[in-house]
């Protein structure tokens, strides 16, 4: 038979455990582990030897002899005992230098270091040295190997299959909470958590207060006296206001926070509050009460944000946030003029910023930090209370990305049009709001 006559020629040039000879087979038969198989082998073969060896056929005995040395199979060792034979001390494996039998050791230490995760879900990697890879391909390509299972893919599946015996908790292949990176051949391990993403919305109640962190612009964040030994421009933000009960929560190593656009740092973000999601990296803690870190996070925020409608959400949600970012939205701005302005110029006001587009170029205060493009956005409706003779309340519904506050000034001819350059006037804008974002169907997680 070729599988026999095959495995035979492995088997006196090379050392091959049970594992590494059943492994060349893989892909034949069912129902059985690559060292079953390779025991199977390993048995029609002592059977073929030993039935040689009794017709006085050297050729028996020299495949028994490598059998029991190159194969490390104690039947074909017996039987040599009996036929008053030796044969060399066993060799440890060829391809795998006999980490396949050692895995329950390394398993053992593995399933005790994940202890500490909650997962419901994992998947093993395997890293194996160069040249191990390159002796393997040797092999295959001078047995001219046609079934086989790489040693990566059975390092992996027969690793998984042991961890989830324990476990109970299943591989899964395309978003596993749990990758356990692993080298067989150094018995090196790391357990990597898989981020854990946790979406919601939140307000802005005070001003002062930036979306995330602003790193010191002299120091980069290490510190200096501009930033009084912080490394921060402003001592907190909506970003870490949230990170920093969730971390706890978690106790992960870290956060990213991603938001569906932001507003200015001296603006209020109203209404239903933004859509964000706060992605934690190395999660060891995924069983979290969301609606106790609802309260922790509010409770600590003393005021100042306030989050709600906190829920699980996978990594794709992330992506969908983003096209959120021009979502229509309202805003109010109060404006003083440099004059009085009149009821017939306020109405100007309304009429000329209702259904029409305004192009903006990058605005002079955000381009270190944009590219220098004009974009075109839609305003939809806009309606002006007035407050004093030189004082208005203007609210604008708009498509998201409008800079509101050069609608009103122009930013010296970079918004057209604009409300100065409408009415002749200098406006200034004093206070901007976010009153709300317009999410389709009003669920963010069917956007």
């Amino acid at each position: 038979m070729e599988i026999l006559e095959k495995a035979q020629r492995m088997l006196i040039n090379y050392p091959l455990c049970d594992y590494c000879l059943g492994r060349q087979f893989a892909m034949l038969g069912y129902g059985m582990e690559n060292d079953e198989r390779g025991r199977i082998i390993k048995t029609l073969l002592t059977m073929r030897g030993h039935q040689l060896a009794l017709q006085k056929d050297e050729g028996g005995v020299k495949l028994l002899k490598a059998l029991a040395s190159n194969g490390s199979f104690e039947m074909a060792g017996e039987i040599l005992k009996k036929l008053k034979r030796r044969a060399k001390k066993p060799s440890a494996c060829y391809l795998c230098e006999d980490h396949f039998k050692a895995l329950p050791r390394l398993v053992e230490k593995i399933l005790e270091t994940l202890k500490e995760y909650e997962y419901g879900s994992l998947l093993v990697g395997i890293s194996l040295p160069a040249e191990v890879e390159e002796r393997e391909d040797e092999f295959k390509a001078e047995f001219e190997v046609q079934h086989s299972e790489s040693m990566r893919n059975a390092f992996s599946r027969v690793i998984g299959k042991m961890i989830t015996e324990v476990t109970k908790k299943p591989v899964n292949y395309a978003n596993p909470e749990v990758t356990i990176l692993v080298n067989p051949f150094t018995a090196e391990f790391e357990i990597q958590a898989n981020p854990l993403y946790i979406m919601g919305r939140y307000k802005k109640l005070v001003r002062g207060i930036p979306q995330s962190k602003w790193i010191c612009m002299r120091c980069r964040g290490w510190g200096c006296q501009r930033c009084n030994w912080t490394g921060k421009m402003y001592p907190e933000s909506v970003e870490e206001l949230i990170a920093a009960p969730v971390l706890r929560a978690t106790l992960g190593e870290d956060t990213a926070f991603h938001s569906a656009g932001r507003e200015d740092i001296d603006a209020l973000m109203l209404g239903s509050g933004r859509p964000f999601i706060i992605e934690v990296k190395k999660p060891k803690k995924r069983l979290i009460d969301l609606q106790e870190l609802e309260r922790l996070i509010n409770e600590e925020a003393e005021g100042k944000i306030e989050v709600s409608n906190l829920r699980f959400v996978g990594k794709s949600m992330v992506r969908r946030l983003k096209q959120l970012e021009g979502a229509e939205k309202i805003y109010r701005v109060l404006v003083e003029f440099d004059r009085e302005v009149s009821d017939e110029e306020l109405k100007a006001i309304e009429e000329a910023f209702t259904k029409t587009v305004i192009r903006q170029r990058t605005p002079l205060r955000v381009l270190h930090r944009r590219a220098d493009r004009t974009r075109e956005k839609y305003i939809y409706e806009t309606k002006v209370k007035r407050l004093a003779r030189n004082r208005a309340e203007i609210r604008i519904r708009c498509q998201g990305g409008l800079y509101v506050k050069e609608l009103v000034t122009g930013d010296n001819g970079r918004t057209n049009p604009n409300i100065s350059s409408l009415i002749e006037v200098k406006a200034v804008p004093k206070e901007l709001d976010v009153l709300n974002i317009m999410v389709k169907g009003g669920q963010d997680g069917e956007v």
